[in-house]
């Protein structure tokens, strides 16, 4: 098997300045890497496409595209705060971050490949007329956008960021052909502040907004317990056509924004379930975008250089070590292989809860809210 990754470098100068956490070497450093490991020689390298201001508007008003293409700063769509400052060209390089993954849906709709990736991409803070979380543009909704628009019926997303994935569920809320699924840190600790998981979607799409809250201090074990107790379930009673995924992994231990607890084993663990509920669910049909992530040498490049294999078909192993070319151009931050040493393993709800667990306490809120709506039992 060989994927897709929709890449230029036109994509790298998402940039917000020097200062600021969302640094354009998160997507350069995590390219590098994947060539160096020869991830880049199993996947079609396709560019974006030319920016379509119809596409933009089939999520975003007409009035915030013009007040991002003004470049000026404005309180009321959120354009020049400190989160989310204005840089040269931000209209023009958001607006291709869209396109890539709206190719990389188009790949996949059209069977060109079964598996596409824009690890540029996974902006889903940004709301339709409002710039929100480092998120100028919501890539994650024109894609979905485009595949309801081209005649796939059910969209199914999981959002692994450590952040809530707010705008994508709010753009979707009332449509009931999309299923959003977010694992996140709990919104009573980390912005946004929603994702709670009574959040179930609105009048006539009760059951396809479905949030896991999880305590901070989270690691690998309850992470993937509480993904293994709502999500294949979930998705399974939804029978989506397309799996869409969002990959930040700003729930690792060092990231400097959030409070979980995962290694990069854990969150390789996930990328590998993911995958395979869209071979079982969706024929192998998987867009996967980047997202959140901001230790731009120890953990987003080895991350999403795993996510990039497994699109490739070829997962790159835990114990591979990194090339020395790699570390040299990185500096003496560079971690030195492929694993944190970490540990995939987990016990399944299905074996039994621990009431008193703050992560079966997660699991089962999430459970009893939304697992209803969709026909499923709550218990075990």
């Amino acid at each position: 098997m060989s994927g897709t990754l929709v890449y230029s470098e036109d994509l790298t100068h998402y940039d917000f300045g020097s200062e600021h956490p969302m640094a354009p070497g998160r997507v350069r450093n995590t390219i590098s890497l994947a060539r160096h490991l020869g991830v880049l020689d199993r996947l079609h390298l396709v560019p974006p496409g030319e920016i379509d201001l119809e596409l933009l508007r089939s999520v975003h008003t007409d009035d915030y595209l013009a007040a991002v293409e003004r470049g000026e700063p404005n309180a009321r769509y959120g354009l020049g705060t400190t989160d989310n400052p204005i840089f040269q060209g931000m209209h023009e390089t958001t607006a291709r971050v869209v396109m890539a993954t709206v190719e990389a849906a188009r790949q996949v709709w059209t069977g060109e490949t079964r598996r596409a990736s824009n690890i540029s991409g996974g902006l889903h803070h940004a709301m339709p007329s409002k710039t929100s979380g480092f998120c100028v543009y919501n890539d994650i909704a024109v894609g979905i956008r485009w595949l309801l628009d081209h005649g796939c019926e059910r969209v199914g997303y999981v959002d692994i960021d450590v952040h809530h994935g707010d705008g994508v569920q709010a753009i979707f809320w009332d449509d009931p052909r999309v299923m959003t699924v977010s694992l996140h840190e709990t919104p009573v600790c980390l912005f946004p502040g929603t994702g709670f998981p009574t959040e179930i979607g609105g009048p006539g799409a009760e059951g396809t907004a479905i949030n896991v809250a999880l305590p901070p201090g989270t690691t690998d074990a309850g992470w993937l317990r509480a993904f293994h107790a709502v999500v294949p379930e979930a998705l399974a009673a939804f029978g989506p056509s397309v799996l869409v995924t969002q990959h930040g992994c700003d729930s690792h231990r060092h990231d400097p924004l959030a409070d979980l607890n995962l290694s990069l084993d854990g969150q390789r663990a996930s990328y590998l379930a993911l995958a395979a509920l869209a071979d079982e669910l969706c024929e192998g049909r998987w867009v996967s975008t980047g997202g959140g992530g901001y230790d731009l040498y120890n953990v987003v490049p080895r991350a999403w250089t795993h996510l990039l294999g497994i699109v490739s078909g070829e997962p790159v192993l835990p114990e591979v070590e990194i090339p020395e070319a790699w570390r040299v151009e990185v500096g003496e931050r560079a971690p030195v292989s492929m694993t944190d040493g970490g540990s995939a393993d987990f016990e399944h709800y299905a074996g039994g809860i621990s009431p008193e667990s703050r992560i079966d306490q997660a699991i089962m809120a999430t459970r009893q809210a939304v697992f209803p709506e969709l026909g499923l039992d709550p218990g075990l």
